[in-house]
């Protein structure tokens, strides 16, 4: 089969990579001058820039983790978030640490005690909004001072307008574990990410094509190939013809500093309304200071609204957006048999880098004719 797969991004190199060893001729689009999608890497004085945000590969799936490891050696790093609150540093995600410098307590049962307390004021109400969801779990102090602005600026809409699920798997631990993640399975890739995606698409069935827009010559493609991989967004493939979803953009601020360490962390989130931007990221701490011993690059990463002709980062999956999802999903079904939407926009999902490499998987597993 001929294949045209838009978007050299994780889930369209998977499926890249899997078709091709069938012997399917793969011709792969990317509307970018480079390879990876978001997580693409970039190396800066031996430094690899996250060019699009922290990316912290991690899974509970042994599966994913070995599959991941065909393409790249992972060291052992571990994510372990610095929140800073007007100059006062907090630990994420919430644990032991955290309670300790909010409130002095140094027994999980005091730390617990005072959730409790502060969580009264819901009066053993069901939560129904994120504002409530956050201090039914870890209370009202923990909530204004490390979720509240955080949230806001993140998803540009108060937290108590959006829907209690987003932060319904919040980490709270009461040990003084810092690991963010819970999964088995973490690291990052010696040398970046990009070459994970380079080595997917290394195979004589693949061909590569960059700065090409599939919007520019759909009708073309639509004609030349038996099936369409797509993994930009599901509405703008339809024209928006039942009205546009809603996602969130982000915009990153880059720089390389002459000195050889600049704030010992790798992702340290600012908590405040005053601070305009929601996290700063030092690149050569997810490889544990490889790189220029002179010299650090970081990232102010500032959440922006999206709108038409801007990068969208994630959805929103809030419930009117989730039903007009479903609308598109059901057109698709009846007018585009021959498309496959797949990756965060294509599904409209948040996915981490495993659940995108899973769907993938999944795909090309449930379709036996390819």
């Amino acid at each position: 089969m001929k294949i045209l797969i838009v978007g050299a991004g994780l889930f369209g190199a998977v499926c890249a990579h899997e078709l091709s060893k069938k012997g399917h001729d793969i011709t792969v689009i990317e509307k970018r001058d480079h390879i990876a999608g978001n997580i693409y890497t970039k190396n800066v004085d031996g430094i690899q820039v996250h060019m699009y945000g922290a990316h912290i590969f991690h899974t509970v799936n042994p599966r994913i983790w070995a599959y991941v490891q065909q393409f790249a050696e992972f060291n052992r790093y571990t994510n372990e978030v610095v929140a800073n609150y007007h100059g006062e540093l907090y630990n994420l995600p919430f644990n032991m640490n955290t309670f300790y410098r909010m409130w002095g307590v140094t027994t999980p049962d005091e730390a617990a005690a005072k959730i409790e307390a502060q969580r009264s004021i819901l009066k053993d109400k069901q939560p129904e909004n994120l504002e409530e969801q956050a201090i039914s779990l870890v209370g009202t102090d923990v909530y204004n001072k490390l979720i509240k602005d955080y949230t806001a600026k993140q998803w540009g809409r108060e937290p108590k307008d959006l829907p209690a699920f987003i932060i319904r798997r919040l980490p709270v631990r009461f040990t003084f574990d810092n690991n963010y993640f819970n999964d088995p399975y973490q690291g990052i890739p010696i040398g970046g990410y990009t070459q994970i995606v380079e080595k997917m698409l290394d195979d004589p069935h693949i061909t590569t094509e960059l700065n090409t827009d599939f919007f520019a010559n759909r009708d073309n493609y639509q004609q030349q190939y038996d099936h369409i991989i797509f993994t930009g967004m599901i509405d703008q493939f339809f024209d928006y013809r039942f009205g546009e979803l809603a996602y969130r953009s982000l915009r990153f601020e880059t720089k390389e500093l002459d000195t050889p360490n600049f704030q010992g962390n790798a992702v340290i989130n600012y908590t405040d309304s005053e601070t305009p931007f929601t996290r700063i990221i030092e690149h050569k701490w997810f490889e544990f200071g490889n790189g220029n011993a002179h010299k650090t690059v970081i990232t102010h990463e500032f959440p922006q609204p999206w709108q038409r002709g801007v990068e969208p980062y994630y959805p929103i999956n809030d419930m009117e957006n989730n039903r007009l999802f479903k609308q598109y999903r059901q057109y698709a079904n009846e007018t585009a048999p021959n498309v496959t939407f797949g990756g965060r926009l294509g599904l409209y999902r948040y996915y981490n880098m495993d659940q995108v490499i899973a769907a993938a998987l999944q795909f090309i597993e449930n379709n036996p004719n390819f």
